[in-house]
């Protein structure tokens, strides 16, 4: 069994719930502390193919970073990403990866189906 990949904050609840239902799921599993290990653009990217969505999708409009840096601004996918690496708050998350797909796991209960496939 390939290993379950989760891209977690543990400042974040639901990221440690999700990470919390993974590991009762399997003992498969690699935690990517983005918000400590910059991730690579080709991570990055990667992630949104598996996820299939676009960067805008991913962000975290909420968060005073968006507000300040992207909001109101017409930006590229490319220069969005750019912005997510710098700014990693922007990624929403948990964000879980299995087999070559991913999930945003929000509820984290969405871990339950997704990894059990």
């Amino acid at each position: 069994m390939k290993k379950i990949k989760i891209f977690h904050n543990n400042r974040c609840s639901k990221s440690r719930q999700a990470l919390a239902l993974v590991r009762s799921l399997t003992n498969e599993v690699e935690v990517i502390d983005y918000m400590n290990n910059t991730m690579t653009k080709d991570m990055l990217v990667k992630v949104l193919q598996d996820l299939e969505m676009s960067p805008s999708e991913l962000l975290r409009k909420g968060e005073s970073d968006y507000k300040q840096h992207v909001k109101g601004k017409d930006l590229s996918d490319d220069q969005i990403v750019d912005l997510m690496l710098t700014y990693p708050k922007l990624i929403e998350r948990p964000i879980v990866v299995n087999n070559g797909k991913a999930i945003v796991a929000r509820p984290p209960e969405l871990v339950n189906d997704f990894v059990g496939k």
